[in-house]
């Protein structure tokens, strides 16, 4: 009954997980238990397939972070190592008298082969080791280490900033960012664990020495007083096998110090490391030419070792023949693809009259590599990524941008048009990156200083070699393709209302009538021409209220349309029904809304004033205009400072009128009329324009 219970425990244990707790219970027990000479040959002989392992790994891996589990890996490697030199000091201080195979065949062989016997080459190999592992190899690791470290963890605000930036311009969506922001994360995680994974390695080489010396001493000790030995044997036979264990041990250290230092030295590419070296030192036929020259110069010398040197000479300056001969190949291949005939002009027709484009992009001769897939320009899909995210967005399919090179332009200049005219125009560097100020950075990074065209901030064209160093003081670097695209995406936001014309609302509309079919039917031409609703729409697009739900809005205007046609009231009445949308949208899920409200004795002189404009078409007066807007745009800045946005909640009567007065001359502000307010949202007054502050 117990060994049925017992095997049926076995059964219910988990079959996976198990490889790392057991080995680790194998480490320690190897600290503690005694081991019979055979057994310590086959975990030496483990431990030097595992360090080439490891070595393998890191060589032919892409990219760092393909291989986070590294840091864990080194440690457990040492504690491996640690443990099997305790085990063979033992062996070695309990047994040594009895030979030189007392401690194990692999013992013996770098004691009496690798050495040959002799305890001082033994002595002298063995510091050698120990010099290039603890003073090269582990002590440049781990400097390298601590400076990634410290520039990863610097650069973790910019780069976090940069993929909000390309979310926000549409350049990615919300699983490309969660990726991007969680290897940024990893990067941090995993430099800093290379970090402390270092120390290790530099105190495995001192407890290397450390060991050597115990284990020498003391077996002196032990064979001269405990055994009897006569000092020379036990100082030949304590020494060599002193040796070779210390041997067995470093050379599996300096294998895993090596593959530490070379992948805290390595960049992400798409190669591994004999791919980038083979690409970056011996792709230029003349490095190798050169070579040979020397080589085969010093070869003459009377007194060198002809053969070698000439060999090596001949050996290069072949490849370098071989080299030049493939890229002379490859440039003929090119120059002699072949051209195109000409073509004869044809008449002209109406063909040849081009139609405006909604949207166009113009470009100089230099940012042509931006546009050109063949060259590696990114612009096309990024701008691919804008209209999907703005039509998400919006509501609405936002129509293609049309791109072409316009030579009358500066080189570097591009010009943003709609429906053929020039909305914005500006300048960027192909070459180079912007470095934006978002408000607070640490230091000043070398550059060309200018202005981000999109959201007017500070910022400085740098060189790409300065990109780590920029966002570890704190600036968003973006390149000259996400400039264009984020500001392509800011010109279309802010003039959605003139890209959606007649034919988009009809598009809407048979949308909508594939699952509403009545209701559409008995609004367009029924109740309201197809013209009041297009209008209805841009009005609604041009204070930034996307039209998605258009089943909502289709049911306001059709219970609207019998008592007014007027656009502007019936814009109106929409945005009350989109009121929670248009709230959640300025402030969010917050339950509260801090707003800006008009004094009342303002608010009865304007309302006076709406009702004489209807009647006479008189204007606001000015004194009292200028007063207004000063006010509120100094109220505007104290809530941005505050980092709240800034909301004017007015009488129903006056936000349309507020609304299209203060968008030329403030920005950033929302004016919203009382019935827009949810139920469910509490309003905390923070100014009060006209009178008292709150």
């Amino acid at each position: 009954m117990n060994q049925t219970m017992i095997l049926d425990g076995i059964k219910g244990l988990p079959k996976h997980g198990l490889g790392a707790p057991l080995m680790m219970l194998a480490v320690f027990g190897t600290m503690l238990l005694p081991l019979p000479a055979f057994v310590l040959d086959l975990f030496f002989t483990f431990n030097i397939a595992l360090s080439l392992i490891i070595m393998m790994a890191v060589i032919y891996t892409n990219r760092p972070l393909d291989f986070g589990v590294f840091p864990t890996v080194l440690l457990v490697a040492t504690l491996l190592r640690l443990s099997l030199n305790i085990a063979s000091a033992r062996v070695v201080l309990l047994h040594g008298h009895g030979g030189a195979d007392a401690a194990g065949k692999v013992i013996q062989a770098f004691g009496e082969f690798v050495i040959g016997g002799n305890y001082a080459v033994g002595f002298v190999v063995f510091a050698i080791l120990t010099i290039i592992n603890f003073v090269v190899v582990t002590k440049g690791a781990g400097r390298i280490s601590e400076v990634s470290a410290r520039f990863t963890l610097d650069a973790m605000p910019g780069k976090q900033m940069a993929i909000d930036a390309d979310l926000n311009a549409g350049l990615i969506n919300q699983e490309e960012a969660k990726a991007r922001r969680s290897e940024v994360a990893r990067e941090a995680d995993f430099y800093g664990a290379m970090d402390g994974a270092g120390k290790f390695v530099r105190g495995d080489a001192v407890a290397g020495m450390l060991i050597l010396a115990i284990n020498l001493f003391g077996g002196l000790a032990i064979g001269v007083l405990q055994q009897g030995m006569p000092l020379a044997e036990a100082a030949q036979v304590f020494t060599l096998l002193t040796i070779g264990d210390g041997l067995v041990a470093q050379i599996p250290a300096l294998l895993l110090s090596t593959a530490a230092a070379m992948m805290v030295t390595r960049t992400s590419t798409e190669q591994d490391m004999g791919q980038q070296i083979l690409a970056q030192l011996f792709n230029n036929p003349k490095t190798l030419g050169v070579t040979a020259g020397v080589i085969g110069l010093m070869g003459v010398i009377p007194g060198m070792p002809n053969v070698a040197f000439l060999g090596l000479a001949s050996i290069a300056g072949g490849s370098a023949y071989y080299m030049a001969r493939r890229h002379r190949k490859a440039e003929i291949a090119t120059e002699a693809a072949p051209v195109p005939a000409p073509v004869q002009p044809k008449e002209l027709s109406w063909d040849d009259v081009q139609a405006v484009d909604m949207v166009g992009l113009e470009v100089g001769f230099r940012l042509i590599p931006m546009v050109d897939k063949n060259q590696g320009g990114q612009l096309l899909g990024r701008l691919k990524g804008v209209r999907k995210k703005l039509s998400q967005e919006l509501g609405f399919l936002i129509p293609a941008v049309h791109i072409r090179d316009n030579l009358d332009l500066p080189p570097s200049a591009y010009r943003i048009t709609l429906l053929g005219a020039t909305v914005s125009q500006d300048e960027v560097f192909v070459d180079k990156e912007l470095a934006i100020n978002p408000g607070q950075v640490f230091g000043d990074v070398k550059g060309t200083a200018t202005i981000d065209p999109v959201f007017r901030l500070e910022a400085v064209w740098i060189e790409p070699f300065h990109r780590d160093e920029a966002q570890s003081l704190g600036y968003t670097v973006v390149d000259a393709s996400t400039v264009v695209a984020t500001h392509v995406s800011k010109v279309l936001q802010d003039h959605a209302n003139a890209l959606l014309g007649h034919d988009e609302v009809q598009q809407l509309l048979d949308r909508l009538a594939k699952s509403n079919p009545k209701l559409v039917e008995d609004l367009v031409p029924k109740m309201l021409p197809l013209i009041v609703v297009v209008k209805v729409l841009q009005n609604l697009l041009r204070e930034n209220v996307p039209i998605r739900d258009m089943r909502t809005i289709v049911e306001v205007l059709s219970e609207q349309a019998s008592r007014s046609q007027d656009p502007v009231r019936l814009t109106a009445a929409v945005r009350i029904a989109l009121g929670r949308l248009i709230v959640e949208q300025i402030n969010g899920l917050e339950t509260e809304l801090a707003v800006i409200t008009l004094d009342h004795t303002l608010e009865r002189i304007l309302l006076q004033s709406i009702q004489v404009m209807s009647e006479s078409g008189v204007a606001l007066e000015p004194g009292l205009a200028n007063q207004m807007v000063k006010t509120l745009q100094e109220t505007v800045k104290r809530q941005e400072t505050a980092g709240r946005p800034a909301v004017l909640l007015t009488p129903d009567p006056l936000r349309e009128f507020l609304a299209r007065f203060l968008r030329q001359n403030i920005a950033n502000l929302h004016v919203l009329a009382y019935s827009e307010i949810p139920e469910n949202k509490q309003v905390r007054i923070v100014a009060s324009v006209g009178g008292a502050s709150a």
